[in-house]
């Protein structure tokens, strides 16, 4: 079995006309937190989109714990929480969650558990609609938690949430990954970067680096992420 649980090669995507993924490849090994960044419209999210199985590609290929794209018998397999959350306003979040974990097949026992992993407890019984942007977000994140997916994408999960939950929820990740998940996950704020064991670096459709940050830190001789970043970007134009 190969230590990798993601593999993109040569994948091209248009959108509108444009392309917004340009040729890109890498590999995300197994058991490992790795991090895409890079600022907002860089190509993250429909990069994501086709890893889950959901974007139509121009071109490449995407294999996920060795399977194509999208076939079915990884929907079990895959976490995946969006930007833009997709859970029933007029439900509580427990409802919302005990529905999901029907459809989902997952045990009737995890929705409490990622009621309290997310840190929803006090809000369980509140209307998905009346949550704050920040509860929303992490009410979609409990959907992608449950069962034992073996990958779990997130596309800014940390975004309108203030320093002290960010920091719970990274604490989180990091369970997740010691006990074998592998996790992507998106960002545009560099300072999320260092929290991750590989980093994979965007802009404008195409991967500036593929490497852990401290490889980054030195290869570029920058004191930190973001300068590395700005390193890669300057020597890219």
């Amino acid at each position: 079995m190969t230590n990798s649980a993601l593999e993109v090669t040569g994948l091209r995507v248009r959108r509108g006309g444009r392309p917004v993924v340009r040729d890109v490849s890498f590999e995300v090994p197994r058991g490992a937190v790795t991090g895409l960044l890079g600022p907002s419209g860089c190509g993250k999210t429909t990069l994501m989109r086709a890893i889950v199985g959901v974007q139509i590609v121009e071109g490449g290929t995407v294999t996920v714990l060795g399977l194509p794209a999208g076939s079915p018998p990884l929907r079990r397999r895959i976490g995946y929480a969006t930007q833009n959350p997709a859970i029933y306003a007029d439900l509580t979040v427990r409802e919302a969650l005990r529905y999901f974990a029907a459809v989902l097949r997952a045990p009737a026992s995890d929705v409490d558990r990622v009621i309290a992993e997310v840190g929803l407890a006090d809000h369980a019984g509140k209307l998905v609609g009346s949550l704050s942007g920040g509860q929303h977000n992490r009410a979609n994140l409990a959907v992608a938690l449950l069962g034992t997916p073996e990958l779990l994408v997130l596309d800014e999960p940390t975004v309108g949430l203030d320093p002290l939950l960010r920091d719970e929820l990274w604490a989180l990740f990091r369970r997740l990954a010691e006990g074998g998940a592998t996790l992507l996950v998106s960002s545009h704020v560099m300072d999320e970067a260092a929290r991750c064991d590989r980093l994979l670096l965007m802009r404008e459709g195409t991967l500036l680096a593929d490497d852990a940050p401290a490889v980054l830190r030195e290869r570029t001789g920058a004191a930190d992420l973001e300068g590395a970043f700005l390193h890669l970007v300057r020597a890219a134009s």
